[in-house]
């Protein structure tokens, strides 16, 4: 069915902008560009002017700064959420609260499509559509990239400059860029070549550690059931405080991260990745749960990390084992309260103090010196008895043996 009125998730850069005008020709109906500040550096009244100049029947930017932080990184924190032990997701934790607020949109101005700019060959195409299924059952969803003639961005390029159109990758310089208050990620292009070593002056949250400060700098960041609170012992907003660690972590080189990753589509992707703030919040929450969390419930969340990670790399935000996981994650974090001291060096975080007010560490336990607490002697029996079965096998062995 032909739509009445498209709703596109519209960044203003190369494939976003071709997007615009082709849904103008080829659907012959009103778009409206909806951008999602998500803490990506834009200048926003000239991403306005430019969707407007495009052909956008309206141009609506939302903040989604303070949301995007609280409601997807820090449960994503809580988790320790880490894709293929590299890459802390970015992108994919981005992806559901964009295409959430462009279904509200929709529904907010009468469109019955909302459109995208994911490739074919992606992730983000499954994470957005996934959301517009869940919450919107209904919308029409229209993918360019599965649709249109283009192969590929030298193509889009060349569209771009017959009709004008202005855009911020060049043919010298052509691989994507993401951005958002979480992370920056780079991908395609001269990075296609998994061999190659990205060019220095690509990065732009992280100075390179050769560059970084030649003395070390200590931070303190506090937790309250998981959640970060504090830096110093100063309390911020969400936003505010992800951003000053970017800061504080950048200016030390520390977060990069160049991988080669699987694609939930099956094809392998070289992404090259910036989070400086996020890395240093995953090593001092990983120390502080080593302080404070249960033994076996931690195992047993460990086990459910590299699922929940999934989940969220796959797009499966709004699904029903992720309200259950994420419930579950949530009770494992009540006693994950303190502060954590991290020392920063050259590109390096390395923990070097915790505390905490519901800390599981006895240090009259845990001491090589006298105690009372611990007969040793009792670790006799518990041995016997962990090593009976293994036992019983070398037994049993030895006598088919003989």
């Amino acid at each position: 069915m032909k739509p009445k009125k498209i709703v596109l998730a519209y960044s203003g850069g190369l494939d976003t902008s071709i997007i615009l005008k082709w849904l103008k020709e080829t659907y012959n109906c009103p778009v409206i560009a909806y951008c999602a500040n998500i803490g990506q550096e834009e200048d926003w009244d000239a991403v306005r002017e430019k969707g407007l100049a495009t052909g956008a029947e309206e141009v609506i930017i939302r903040d989604l700064r303070e949301e995007f932080v609280r409601d997807f990184v820090f449960p994503a924190i809580k988790a320790n959420a880490i894709y293929e032990g590299g890459y802390l997701l970015g992108t994919s934790l981005a992806r559901p609260l964009i295409a959430k607020e462009q279904v509200k949109i929709a529904k907010e101005y009468g469109a019955d499509a909302v459109a995208h700019g994911a490739t074919g060959k992606g992730n983000d195409q499954v994470r957005f559509e996934l959301t517009y299924m869940a919450l919107a059952p209904d919308v029409k969803i229209i993918a360019p990239w599965r649709e249109w003639e283009f192969k590929g961005r030298e193509d889009l390029i060349a569209f771009a400059q017959k009709h004008g159109i202005p855009v911020p990758v060049t043919k010298e310089k052509p691989y994507s860029i993401d951005a958002n208050l979480f992370h920056t990620s780079y991908e395609g292009g001269i990075l296609e070549d998994p061999w190659q070593e990205p060019p220095e002056d690509m990065f732009q949250m992280t100075v390179s550690p050769e560059a970084a400060p030649d003395t070390p700098e200590y931070i303190e960041i506090s937790f309250e059931e998981g959640v970060p609170k504090a830096i110093n012992g100063e309390e911020f907003s969400p936003a505010t405080m992800l951003a000053r660690l970017n800061a504080i972590a950048g200016k030390h080189g520390i977060g990069r991260v160049d991988m080669v990753e699987n694609r939930f589509v099956g094809i392998k992707s070289r992404g090259v990745y910036e989070t400086p703030g996020g890395t240093l919040l995953h090593l001092a929450h990983r120390a502080l749960e080593h302080l404070t969390m249960d033994r076996e419930v931690m195992h047993l969340r460990d086990s459910l990390i590299p699922r929940f990670a999934e989940m969220i790399y796959y797009g499966f935000w709004y699904t029903p084992e992720m309200e259950a996981m994420k419930a579950f994650i949530d009770e494992t974090q009540k006693n994950v309260t303190g502060d954590v001291r991290l020392k920063l060096y050259k590109g390096n975080a390395m923990v070097v103090g915790r505390k905490s007010p519901k800390s599981l560490y006895l240090k009259e336990l845990a001491t090589f010196e006298a105690d009372t607490l611990y007969n040793q002697k009792d670790a006799e029996g518990f041995i016997k008895l962990q090593g009976l079965r293994l036992k019983v096998r070398a037994l049993i062995n030895q006598k088919k043996e003989a």
